[in-house]
């Protein structure tokens, strides 16, 4: 403990000063106060000032099932490579299991190609039948267990980074159930474009162009399948007629072959008007590959988005562009063929995307392209997300909700300012002092670190106040104790925080641990309660101590007056 009074008060001072000046920013507009130093100050939640709510559907098998595909596709290259045997090819029978039917030349090619799968992929997959003409393989359930899992983690984890480099203060995103994902967007009433960057999922993958099926004939089966199964895209959603139209063509097209659309520059919608192409679901470099996307000018002065491969990526991009050098390449976003340049030589790790001419003109493009680049940026999605529900929480809830946990806050405040100040008179009125003094640091602090408050937060600040008021019982017992041995009050004073410090310090060190376990595993709001809990408690070692003691020792000491504390 420092020893100087006036030392102490200037420290109190400055501390007092510095949460007054990043308080206020709370409750005054910063249009009045533009001389203030600082405009930080707290974020309210999403169950406090309302937003926008979406809850996020993972596509986890068909993730899956491109999985299958690049494995069957690479497999029998493989065997190949490393001289085990020359099969004929591999395919996948059930994409929601991962099923991979290896076709064989020889029946003795059996026995090869199941004693390399276990020794090489035990961990991956599991041989379920082995005949002389062909081998069956499966996904192990704890490989797709453990794959689905991750993969609905890496997609939290990829639109957590699209958020925050969108610049949403403390935005909720949680997992819901095996494949669904919650995003909660506090303070956002029109999250356009929020919700923007969020369903431009950049599932961006580098498909090659299938020439075995001619235009006419294409544009025939698609009719035909629209008028079969009642699809209208006008009517639908792009993916949901995606997935029921390759469903309708999956007999009439060849192995591994799929249709997706290109919007044509002069249509303003898909339904409007689309050019298809049926793509190989075996020549397909992944956008997951992806370490760098930017907005940059193309030849012409218009705004393209720049993109790199990682190693692996580049080492498959350039494989598959060596040997379809002259044919055409699809580059495919979210199942929407955004461009079909022909590779005109190898390409390593690097390339561009076109965006073609906007309706909007050239500001719109650049504003898609750097959409689109802070999408790719912030990480490509393993699988591809479909919005399932949107809600916008009104202002009026959120009014609803601050009323009450205003009311709830002041009333338990209230209780607690007025039974210390009858029970302990004139110490129960420092301990009201040091309380008020908590709160306004609390909010100082919480401003300063820019924090979302929500209703849990609220909790936390009322059950702080309720721990600063046990630290000051503890202290106030110890002294009455002191009193009633018959020491002086200001013997009294200074016997009762020595012995009283070692419990507080013990208690708040010990609360604290637990509020940042809280925060460790937590997520959302419960890490806003935990945030205002440990910032409450690292308080109030000042506010009851250290605050309490030197205002206690200017009265008692230094100004001598007799405090009452019965």
């Amino acid at each position: 403990m420092i020893e100087s009074l006036r030392v102490r008060w200037a420290i109190i001072l400055v501390v007092i000063a510095i949460a007054i000046i990043w308080t206020v920013p709370n409750f005054v507009p910063a249009d009045k106060i533009g001389w203030w130093p600082t405009k930080s100050k707290m974020v309210l939640g999403l169950d406090i000032q309302g937003g926008s709510h979406l809850v996020l559907k993972v596509d986890v098998d068909q993730a899956v099932k491109q999985d299958a595909t690049r494995m069957a596709a690479s497999l029998p290259r493989e065997f190949n490579e490393q001289k085990q045997t020359n099969v004929k090819g591999a395919e996948v029978t059930d994409a929601v299991r991962g099923v991979i039917r290896i076709n064989l030349n020889k029946p003795e090619e059996a026995k090869v190609v199941s004693d390399y799968m276990e020794t090489n992929y035990s961990q991956v997959f599991r041989v379920v039948e082995s005949t002389p003409d062909h081998v069956t393989i499966e996904y192990a359930e704890l490989y797709l267990r453990d794959f689905k899992s991750k993969l609905l983690d890496q997609a939290i984890a990829v639109i957590r980074n699209r958020i925050d480099e969108f610049g949403v203060a403390e935005p909720s995103i949680t997992a819901q159930g095996t494949d669904r994902v919650l995003v909660q967007l506090p303070g956002i009433q029109d999250a356009s474009s929020a919700k923007d960057l969020i369903n431009r999922t950049a599932r961006l993958d580098f498909m090659m162009i299938a020439d075995d099926v001619p235009a006419a004939a294409l544009n025939e089966m698609i009719k035909t399948a629209e008028t079969e199964n009642k699809l209208n895209l006008a009517e639908m959603k792009y993916s949901q007629y995606i997935d029921k139209l390759n469903e309708a063509l999956k007999s009439k097209l060849p192995p591994n072959r799929i249709v997706y659309f290109e919007k044509p520059d002069n249509a303003e919608t898909m339904a409007a008007d689309r050019i298809p192409h049926v793509l190989k679901l075996d020549e397909v470099v992944p956008g997951d590959r992806l370490v760098n996307a930017q907005v940059s000018m193309g030849e012409r002065g218009e705004p393209v988005v720049s993109y790199r491969f990682d190693a692996v990526g580049g080492r498959m991009n350039s494989e598959i562009t060596s040997r379809n050098i002259g044919k055409p390449l699809a580059i495919v976003l979210d199942k929407i063929v955004k461009s079909t340049p022909v590779i005109q030589s190898k390409i390593g790790d690097s390339g561009q995307i076109t965006l073609g001419r906007s309706t909007g003109g050239q500001d719109q493009t650049i504003k898609e392209a750097k959409i689109l680049s802070t999408a790719l940026r912030a990480g490509a999605l393993p699988a591809s997300l479909e919005q399932v529900e949107e809600r916008t929480v009104g202002p009026s809830l959120g009014a609803d909700a601050i009323k009450q946990g205003q009311i709830g806050t002041l009333v338990a405040a209230l209780l607690v300012f007025v039974f210390m100040l009858i029970y302990y008179k004139g110490f129960g009125l420092i301990a009201d002092l040091s309380l008020a003094l908590n709160v306004l640091m609390t909010f100082a602090i919480l401003s300063s670190l820019g924090a979302t408050l929500t209703l849990p937060g609220v909790a936390g600040v009322a059950l702080t106040l309720g721990i600063a008021v046990d630290a000051s019982v503890i202290i106030f017992e110890r002294i009455k104790e002191e009193r009633r041995k018959g020491a002086s009050l200001q013997a009294a004073v200074r016997e009762g925080y020595d012995r009283a410090f070692s419990s507080i310090f013990d208690s708040n060190i010990t609360s604290i641990a637990v509020a940042a376990v809280i925060y460790y595993f937590g997520t959302g709001p419960v890490r806003g309660f935990a945030v205002t809990l440990m910032t409450g408690l690292i308080i109030t070692m000042f506010t009851a101590v250290f605050f309490t003691r030197a205002l206690i020792d200017l009265l008692v000491v230094k100004l001598k007056w007799n405090l009452s504390i019965r």
